[in-house]
């Protein structure tokens, strides 16, 4: 059944309004969601105070306003005074520690022996070398199967050689022999000597009583022969140069020591050298020399060690790898891994707890196995990352925070003056930022006469001087390397 419904005039009225006041509620309170939420300038944002604006991606530039980034289309990040307060360094939430897998160590003070690796090359003992000459002037009959680079023992035959003109000597000297007169006989023998033949030639002619002109050439020392000018039918003058022996019964290892080094080598000093071709085998010898010459190209020393050569097994040419063990002495360490290196610093990164950390400079000294000796920059108990401290780093550089100095740790922001030391020398080459210098030794840091490059700490320091110059010098020992102070004309010679 359908009912007829009548609105009076009023009722409809009644009805609009209720229907426009429900819709207006709805809209209301849509806008209210939609809308940005504002802070009151009683908010907590309000109350920290702003020191910059930066971008994440360039942390170095720092910005006085909000905005967009100049280098990237993002929003400027706002860096708070109470970030600071909180300590310094990065802070990495402990969830972000343990993906990490860092492992932490502590620096530590105990013996530290001061061992010294470097590379090193065999070469042939120079003081082991014969030189086998023409005794007088003749003619090649006959060569041996030699050739450069065979291995030879001693008395081995090189070339029988004809000399006519000690046919008349050795007549002369039989027919003396034959007259039984010693004094005589002894005159004669002599002159066979000043001919240049040997005492075995001249028995041999007194016991066959006949003249022998044919003499073999023979090696003096067992080795390799490094040079064989003597061939069949050549001719031979006297004195000329048939071959060039080198003994084998021991080696020169020649080990390249950093110039900064070279404190910790001495003559006499033990070394033990290992080669690649014998492997779990070393070999031992003493330090005979300290070459006086430093290489410019690779800023080292040659130090020479004296090596046998058991059974010939050691062979000029191969590598070796040379231990020089030094005294124990204690030290600040830390784990060689935990150490960073940058090119123109040295930093680690300290553990400041509660998940934060700071990267510090530091100066290192000597490496032996895994561990490093620091010089400067840490105090004993602190901790250091020893494994995850490249991607602290990388999180430390975003955040533009930089490595605490040495001087701010240790020195009250007061620098440190390295040490000066005295010498006399001769310029050799001389430029506007460095001079090589011929110079005596320098007790203070046990160095041996030599030659070596230095760095001027100012152009003014080489004016009036040039190269042959005689010049008394200072210098210093800087983490680049020497560096002249002071150089004017002297008497050093």
């Amino acid at each position: 059944m359908i009912r007829n419904i009548t609105l009076s005039r009023k009722q409809i009225i009644a009805y609009g309004v209720a229907i426009a006041l429900v819709s207006s509620g709805i809209g209301y309170g849509i806008s209210r969601l939609n809308s940005p939420k504002t802070l009151s300038p009683t908010s907590e944002a309000s109350d920290r105070k702003v020191l910059y604006w930066y971008d994440p991606m360039v942390p170095g530039q720092h910005f006085e306003k909000p905005g967009k980034s100049p280098f990237m289309d993002m929003d400027l990040v706002p860096k708070y005074a109470d970030e600071d307060a909180k300590g310094s360094g990065v802070k990495i939430d402990p969830g972000r520690l343990q993906n990490l897998g860092l492992r932490l160590a502590q620096v530590e003070r105990t013996d530290f022996a001061l061992d010294l690796t470097v590379a090193g090359t065999l070469e042939f003992n120079q003081r082991d070398v014969a030189i086998v000459q023409a005794r007088a002037d003749g003619f090649v009959q006959r060569v041996y199967a030699r050739a450069p680079g065979d291995i030879v023992g001693v008395g081995a035959p090189l070339a029988d050689i004809l000399i006519p003109s000690w046919a008349a000597a050795q007549t002369e000297y039989l027919a003396v022999r034959r007259t039984t007169d010693p004094a005589l006989e002894r005159a004669a023998r002599q002159r066979l000597t000043l001919l240049g033949m040997s005492q075995g030639l001249i028995d041999q002619v007194s016991r066959s009583g006949k003249p022998n002109t044919v003499v073999t050439i023979t090696t003096p020392v067992g080795g390799a022969i490094q040079t064989l000018d003597v061939r069949q039918g050549m001719t031979v003058n006297s004195g000329q140069t048939l071959a060039q022996v080198s003994g084998l019964s021991s080696v020169w290892l020649n080990a390249a020591v950093p110039e900064a080094l070279a404190s910790q080598v001495g003559l006499g000093q033990p070394v033990k050298a290992e080669l690649s071709a014998f492997p779990g085998e070393s070999f031992s010898g003493k330090v005979s020399a300290i070459l006086p010459t430093a290489q410019s190209e690779s800023r080292t020393l040659s130090v020479r060690v004296e090596l046998a050569n058991r059974n010939g097994r050691l062979r000029p040419g191969m590598y070796a790898t040379v231990h020089f063990p030094g005294n124990t002495a204690s030290a600040l360490i830390v784990p060689s891994e935990a150490v960073i290196r940058t090119g123109k610093r040295t930093i680690v990164m300290v553990s400041k707890g509660d998940g934060r950390f700071e990267p510090v400079e530091i100066q290192v000294g000597r490496e032996s196995g895994n561990r490093t000796e620091v010089l400067a920059g840490l105090t004993e108990g602190e901790t250091v990352v020893a494994s995850g401290q490249f991607l602290i780093d990388s999180e430390a550089n975003l955040s533009g925070i930089s490595a605490k100095a040495i001087p701010d740790r240790e020195g009250g922001g007061q620098e440190t003056t390295a040490k000066v030391f005295t010498a006399q020398g001769r310029i050799e080459t001389l430029t506007n930022d460095q001079v090589t210098l011929s110079h005596g030794p320098v007790p203070e840091l046990s160095w041996p006469a030599m030659t070596m490059t230095f760095k001027l700490a100012s152009p003014a320091i080489a004016t009036g001087l040039k190269a042959g110059d005689k010049v008394d010098f200072s210098f210093a020992q800087k983490a680049d390397g020497p560096v002249v102070e002071t150089m004017r004309k002297g008497t050093a010679r």
